[in-house]
Formats: structure tokens, C-alpha cells, sequence
């Protein structure tokens, strides 16, 4: 048996490769948009892919199902569970098999086994994998995609908050634990393979360790402790945070069967105008991916600040539309990256790119515009003396856990709505709780017209040490 995981860090996302090696054959669950890293992966390892299954519906990336059958006319194992609301629609003409739960499939020697383990959504199925070449005649792991986590199990909240399928949570939450109590009766060897690691949207405080056994997570995840029905749902629905925007369109992307990758590259524009600026800011949104200190320092008036890194997709599906075009300013090393992981979630629109070092040479300095970014020690002296609005920009949980006197509060992925609520007759101070935020916001409060800006940089993790 061959085994491999394919771990895409902006998303935390893990999809794997699951081969048969006697038999040359291969299967690749939960696969990512970018198929061809799977094709590559098993030709260099001597295997054909003949199927792909998914754990379910997916929420946060574009699936590669779709691509793969009809790319290379391989077989779809597919939930058939949750109901009439929850089935795919773009199977006819394509080779699939529907699975429910005790369904049995073989690729090669291998054996999966179908457990339907609803909780995170409504047609969540895991996969029991024995290999029947083995000596052992047990199954050796379970690939459990959003049900469980390293140290946590998938959210039960994503229907109702991103849906908006009112009054899901708690029944979610209460299929969950069923589905838990089921999964307690397999053998504590059995290894757990899980969708997602540290980071991902999916769950609420997932451990950064890539695989576990179902024995260790009995003793450490605090899903598997002794609590009763109703003290489990309190708990699993508490503390849960707002999701990424964009998980509402991914999940129906994902139903209807998403677009081919596109083929062809945005555009890299080697000299730039300030007429084609306005063009850009015309038809869509400029969108900086430097660090935001850099932006801070200078960047083109209009534009956009999501730093490249590890949250990058979350903010970037959160307040970018898909019904506009993207133009990107960075670093041209990073852009091949950003433009890849754009379309992950399904956001194929970027038309073209500007290396920034292009931008500050060929354009004249009116074009541009900074903000200033101050320590809490210094902000809270000019605070005191009432010399900034504060504006809050972190969630509700948050703001209720403390907060500085006199701000106001607006989330950020509420900010481009709200932004002309703010009346402000003194410089802005913005911040978060640690800083990314905070840059975000205001990168989007110069975008509305707004010129005196201040960052806290530390946020209000480095505000309550100075108070203190």
C-alpha cells in the first residue's frame, strides 16, 4: 500500500494519494482544484489514478473532482447521503458511484469501507481503509475528512452562517455527537486521517500535528471526554468564529461542479501609466499583497492591502468579489503563488500583475499615498488627549473580552459597507487584536477617501500591556 499526503498550506487542507501498489492503481481523496500535482505524484511512483472520493461538499477550496473525471474519465466515489438538498448535480455523463453508509469499494488490494458521519454537514461520509494484502485483516485508518480533527471535530455552524439554513447548528451539533459515539466502537489502533490541519476555517482550535489514532484522540480531544448530549452541542456551538465569506459560494460551486482551471496567465504588465491605473480601479480592485509595513511606507492610492501569507485566503475570499477583475502589485517572485492560490477558491479573475519596484518607477509620487503606524504607548498618550477616533475591527467575542474606551467597533469584513458610517473629524486609529487586521482596515479606509489613518501595531494584545 502506498500512502502520500498532499498538504496545500494556505488552505490547511490535506488530500491524499492511496495506492495499490501490486495492482499499479490509485485513488486520491478530497483532491484540490490543481489536479496535475496528483497525476504527477502517482507517475513517479509507477500508479494509475482510477478513482477519486470526496468526504463531502466542500466549503473552503474548489474541488478537483469534477476535473478529474472529465479529464481522465476516472470513477467518482461520492456521497449519496443528506438528503435531496445535499446531492451533486453535475454527474450525468460522468462515471460515479453514489455511496451510503456500509458501501464497500476496492481499488486494487485495497478495501474502503463507507461511514456515513454526518455532523459537520448533513452528507459527510469517512472512509475505512483496510488493506487486504496485510496480514493484519483490520482496517489500518480512516480518513475522516471534517468529522475529526487532530484534537478537535469539524464546526456543525457552517449551514446556518454561510448557508443561511436557519436552525442547523444544533442539529448538526447533535448528529455530530451520534456520529462520534459510532466512531468510539472502532479499535483504538486505527489511524485518523483528517481534511484538515492547524488554521483551517473548518474547525475551531485544530492541532498542527498532520495525523493521529483514534486511541490518542480519545484520551486528548475533548470531543471524546465524557460529556452528555446536550453539554457536547453547548460546547461544540460555543466560541465558533464567523467564516470566510466566500464558503457560501464554494459550497454551491462545488454542488453545480465548478469551471476547468483556466489555461491561460494574467497578464504581467512591464510599464504602467496612471491612466491604466484608473482603468484597473475602474473595472475591478488593485490588490496589494506586500507586507504591510512596506504598504504602509507607499502604495498606489485606491488599492487594496491583504498581505501574502498563511491567512491570505481567508481574508481574500472575504472581501474580494468574484464579479470583478483582480489586478495585482507585489512582488514578482510571489505572484505566481497568489494567482494559484486565488483560484483554489475559485477566483479566476485576475487579469494582470505589476511587479511594485515597475510601479514606483515609472509612476509620479501624486499616484501614491502611506499611513503612519504607532506603537500602544505612544497611541495611548494621543488617546487620552482625544486625538483619535479608535475603530475596533475585531469580532464580536472579541470587543466583549475587553476593549479600548470610546472606540467604535466594526469587523473588518464588514468595513467595506460600513466604511462611510464613520464620521470622522479626527485621524483614524485602527486596530485588531495582534495587527494583519488592522492593515487590512486600513488599506480599506484610504480606499474610501480617508487620509489620516494610524495602525496599532500589536494591536490590542500590545494596547492591554501598556494599561497594565
Amino acid at each position: 500500500m502506498f500512502l502520500r499526503y498532499v498538504y496545500y498550506d494556505g488552505l490547511a487542507q490535506t488530500s491524499y494519494l492511496v495506492g495499490c501498489q501490486s495492482s499499479g492503481q490509485a485513488i486520491v481523496i478530497d483532491p484540490s482544484r490543481h489536479i496535475q500535482q496528483y497525476v504527477d505524484l502517482a507517475n513517479r511512483e509507477g500508479m494509475r489514478i482510477v478513482g477519486v472520493c470526496e468526504t463531502h461538499i466542500h466549503a473552503d477550496f474548489v474541488s478537483g473532482a469534477k476535473q478529474f473525471a472529465e479529464q481522465y474519465g476516472v470513477t467518482l466515489y461520492l456521497s449519496g447521503e443528506g438528503g435531496a438538498d445535499w446531492q451533486y448535480e453535475y454527474l450525468d455523463g460522468l462515471p460515479h458511484v453514489l455511496l451510503h453508509d456500509g458501501h464497500e469499494f476496492r481499488i486494487g488490494n485495497l478495501l474502503f469501507r463507507v461511514l456515513h458521519t454526518p455532523g459537520h454537514t448533513p452528507e459527510h461520509i469517512s472512509f475505512l481503509l483496510t488493506d487486504e494484502s496485510s496480514a493484519a485483516k483490520q482496517p489500518i485508518g480512516l480518513f475522516s475528512g471534517d468529522f475529526v480533527f487532530v484534537g478537535d471535530v469539524g464546526r456543525p455552524d457552517l449551514l446556518e452562517k454561510s448557508v443561511g439554513i436557519a436552525g442547523t447548528s444544533t442539529e448538526m451539533a447533535g448528529k455530530m455527537y451520534d456520529s462520534l459515539q459510532r466512531l468510539r466502537l472502532l479499535p483504538d489502533f486505527l489511524q485518523i486521517w483528517p481534511g484538515h490541519g492547524a488554521g483551517s476555517s473548518c474547525g475551531r482550535a485544530l492541532g498542527a500535528v498532520p495525523s493521529t489514532t483514534l486511541g490518542y484522540e480519545k484520551i486528548a480531544n475533548w470531543a471524546f471526554q465524557e460529556l452528555d448530549r446536550d453539554e457536547f452541542i453547548q460546547r461544540l456551538l460555543s466560541g465558533q468564529p464567523q467564516p470566510p465569506k466566500y464558503f457560501a459560494k464554494m459550497k454551491q460551486v462545488n454542488r453545480q461542479g465548478p469551471d476547468r482551471l483556466p489555461t491561460i496567465e494574467p497578464t504581467q504588465f512591464t510599464s504602467i501609466s496612471k491612466t491604466t491605473l484608473s482603468l484597473w480601479a475602474e473595472r475591478g480592485v488593485i490588490l496589494d499583497v506586500r507586507p504591510s509595513r512596506d504598504f504602509a511606507d507607499s502604495h498606489v492610492r485606491g488599492s487594496l492591502n491583504i498581505p501574502y501569507g498563511k491567512s491570505f485566503l481567508t481574508w481574500a475570499g472575504s472581501l474580494l468579489s468574484y464579479d470583478k477583475a483582480i489586478y495585482l502589485i507585489g512582488d514578482e517572485r510571489v505572484i505566481p503563488s497568489v494567482i494559484r492560490d486565488l483560484q483554489a477558491i475559485g477566483m479566476d479573475g485576475v487579469e494582470g500583475w505589476l511587479d511594485w519596484e515597475t510601479s514606483r518607477s515609472q509612476l509620479d509620487e501624486s499616484v501614491f499615498q502611506s499611513y503612519r503606524r504607532i506603537d500602544a504607548a505612544a497611541a495611548k498618550t494621543l488617546v487620552d488627549e482625544r486625538k483619535f477616533t479608535v475603530l475596533d475591527v475585531r469580532n464580536l467575542d472579541e470587543w466583549n473580552a475587553g476593549h479600548v474606551d470610546g472606540a467604535i467597533r466594526i469587523a473588518v469584513t464588514d468595513l467595506p459597507a460600513k466604511v462611510h458610517d464613520i464620521h470622522a473629524e479626527r485621524p483614524v486609529l485602527v486596530h485588531c487584536q495582534s495587527g494583519y487586521r488592522s492593515a487590512i482596515a486600513a488599506s480599506i479606509l484610504q480606499a474610501n477617501g480617508m487620509e489620516e489613518v494610524w495602525d496599532l501595531t500589536g494591536g490590542y494584545h500590545s494596547w492591554k500591556q501598556v494599561e497594565a
